[in-house]
């Protein structure tokens, strides 16, 4: 009887133990429940807070941005610095344009590429009675217009010289260094295509009546599309007629490597452009039309005006028109469309200019004695007169400037 109650007693202690142990077990638990719910929600807490003082951080950057780029962009100037002068030139001669963020100088002796410092990268020598330059990136062409020399450049010199055996009347390079041309032949025109080393890669005869006569030349980044504009006469009417030829796999069993060509009765097109390797634009003389197609371009826009136009602008991203108004206090209306075709903005103006273009992203305007520069939104940005005549004037960097003057070259700081 005793060891019955002494194992009873045992057997009940066992219990109490087991239920001890699983009551602590259990309190454990529940700490650790309650210790990872208070770190979970501590962690949570804390992330919140992170998030919150990012999204606080980066709204800040962002509005400071936005806020300097909205100076930057409404900020206009008074006046100009001058950085740095250059009175050794032969200004009467020599011609100057943006190459690649340098500055390709060239005259009838010889050609040179120059830093946005003045220093000399390289030269070379030629001989030339009227030479012209084309550029494209970091490719350049030089062209004796009407005579018959081509030679052609890239950042590092001189990759290819050419003697055409027909009168140059206009030379364009693309941005891989392929160059076309066109010849005058008499009573015929030629259009010939040159490798960067200048081979000749194809010629093409042309005809007054057919196709017509050729008033511009475009090749694409690749240098497999070239683009031409001509002009002809029927019955009455001027017509001109745009070609894609195509010098790839897809053009050669096309009659001439013509892909795509497109009629306009009554228009005038006597400017062309590759925008890049996809898109090109022809300018008319009442309006525009944009291409897209890297082997068979198509008409995809086409914007057209009722007013005449005055000038025409152009770059990668941006096409710009002047018309002239009635207005005795604004002669002049500018309209800048996107490359899509878009009006980007519309602004009316009364700068007496003489020569417009689009340079380093800014409208860039001037006659002999005054500049206007205009950003991308049609904001302008400084207008002002200077001492001398001007001759020349283009972006080369951030708020600098190149002035080419009669008494020498400037360059210039806004400020």
């Amino acid at each position: 009887m005793a060891n019955t109650f002494k194992k009873i007693i045992k057997k009940h202690k066992k219990k109490k133990l087991q239920a001890e142990r699983n009551r602590k077990a259990k309190a454990r638990e529940r700490a650790e429940e309650e210790y990872a719910d208070d770190y979970e929600r501590r962690l949570s807490r804390h992330k919140r807070s992170v998030v919150k003082k990012t999204v606080i951080t980066v709204v800040a950057i962002a509005a400071a941005v936005t806020a300097v780029g909205f100076y930057i962009e409404k900020r206009s100037y008074h006046t100009y610095k001058v950085v740095q002068t250059s009175e050794q030139e032969d200004i009467v001669s020599t011609n100057y344009v943006e190459m690649d963020g340098n500055i390709l100088r060239y005259s009838p002796d010889g050609v040179s590429l120059v830093s946005d410092k003045m220093s000399t990268l390289w030269s070379e020598t030629y001989q030339m009675q009227n030479p012209v330059a084309d550029v494209n990136g970091t490719r350049a062409v030089i062209a004796d217009k009407d005579g018959t020399t081509l030679e052609i450049y890239d950042k590092s010199g001189k990759t290819g010289s050419v003697t055409t055996s027909y009168s140059i009347v206009k030379a364009k390079v693309s941005k891989s260094g392929l160059v076309a041309a066109i010849l005058d032949g008499g009573d015929d025109t030629w259009i010939d295509f040159y490798g960067t080393d200048g081979s000749l890669i194809a010629e093409n005869q042309t005809k007054i009546d057919d196709p017509g006569y050729p008033l511009d030349i475009a090749v694409s980044e690749d240098g497999v599309i070239m683009m031409v504009t001509y002009q002809f006469v029927d019955g009455s009417d001027t017509t001109s007629y745009v070609a894609f030829y195509n010098f790839g796999d897809v053009g050669q069993n096309e009659d001439d490597r013509i892909v795509s060509g497109y009629k306009y009765e009554g228009v005038v097109v006597p400017q062309i452009q590759y925008l890049d390797n996809n898109r090109s634009v022809a300018l008319k003389d009442n309006g525009f039309t944009i291409y897209h197609g890297s082997q068979i371009p198509k008409e995809v826009k086409t914007v057209k005006v009722d007013k005449e136009i005055v000038s025409t602008f152009y770059d990668n991203d941006m096409i710009g028109l002047v018309f002239k108004n009635d207005s005795k206090d604004k002669q002049y209306t500018m309209e800048v469309y996107t490359t899509d075709g878009k009006l980007k903005f519309k602004e009316n103006f009364n700068i007496p200019y003489t020569t417009i273009k689009l340079s380093g992203g800014n409208i860039l305007m001037y006659n002999s004695s005054q500049m206007c520069v205009m950003n991308s939104r049609g904001v302008q940005k400084y207008l002002g007169s200077v001492d001398g005549t001007i001759k020349d004037f283009f972006k080369i960097g951030m708020n600098r400037y190149l002035l080419v003057l009669d008494s020498g070259v400037e360059i210039i700081k806004l400020s």
